[in-house]
């Protein structure tokens, strides 16, 4: 299937997403909205792929939102017709369905990994900061750019971004919108890894992606399934929702040949997940 914002491949089980409008520096045009979270969910659906890497062409990784969300005809931002409540209400949904497009990265099944070159602007770091891991090249940098056109950032960045790295870096970031380096960014632990050039920094992230493919896809779905919860509640909640998964999931079957692999020198060949029926 072909997108107007991405091109899409998968590969020795690696999906890459690759956002495609270069010369617009990859804004967020209202197509984007609709397509990535069609993209993942497809993914996310099928199974088949045992990571995602989410990469981008061109000077910059994305230049955010693009005008266009917000002026398009039938925007609920621009929406002049109806009693006030009513035309604000409708335009929480609309932000709840962009702060989706983010989300589905976060629920996958399987890990996303982000692989950012030259600006990571505005709605480029809420979508960043829903990703499992992020790596970046030299000329990198983020930068919270809704502050500097007059409004808050709303679709992911504030709650997560907290989650990634300290507060008083993000509030320095959220108030002041001055960009962050990649060598700042590598220091406080926003990103995994600096790589010297564009072409060097998607090679090394499909490689980090390659490993990954190499492990028990149910595993280390069940290894993002706990990250999340234990982000998002208490320790002992965390310690009892293992102690269920683990019950339900824990199977030996991916353990066996684990073991059976390396007494005979090769890689282990697990099956992949199921996919999900979507169709009653």
């Amino acid at each position: 299937m072909s997108y107007s914002c991405f091109d899409v491949s998968l590969s020795d089980q690696i999906a890459h997403i690759q956002l495609s409008r270069p010369e617009a520096y990859n804004s967020m045009v209202p197509e984007f909205w609709r397509e990535l979270p069609e993209i993942v969910r497809t993914l996310d659906d099928a199974g088949e792929a045992r990571a995602i890497v989410l990469s981008s062409t061109g000077k910059h990784f994305t230049a955010g939102m693009d005008l266009a969300v917000f002026t398009s005809p039938g925007s609920s931002a621009t929406d002049r017709e109806g009693e006030l409540g009513r035309r604000r209400a409708n335009l929480r949904r609309e932000i709840l369905r962009l702060q989706e497009t983010f989300s589905c990265l976060d629920r996958a099944r399987m890990p996303v990994l982000a692989a950012v070159q030259g600006g990571c602007i505005g709605g480029g770091v809420d979508m960043i900061s829903a990703c499992d891991m992020r790596y970046c090249s030299e000329d990198a940098f983020f930068c919270i750019q809704e502050v500097n056109i007059g409004m808050t950032a709303d679709v992911g960045t504030f709650p997560r971004l907290p989650q990634l790295i300290p507060q008083g870096v993000v509030r320095e970031l959220a108030y002041t919108g001055r960009r962050l380096t990649a060598r700042e960014a590598l220091d406080v632990g926003l990103v995994n890894r600096v790589y010297p050039t564009h072409e060097a920094l998607v090679e090394g992230v499909l490689g980090v992606a390659r490993e990954i493919a190499e492990r028990s896809p149910l595993a280390v779905w069940g290894s993002k399934e706990m990250l999340n919860y234990a982000r998002d509640h208490s320790i002992a909640d965390g310690l009892d929702y293992i102690a269920t998964w683990q019950t339900g999931m824990f199977q030996p079957a991916d353990m066996l040949e684990a073991f059976k692999a390396k007494s005979e020198s090769r890689k282990p060949s697990y099956p992949d997940l199921l996919p999900v029926k979507t169709k009653l």
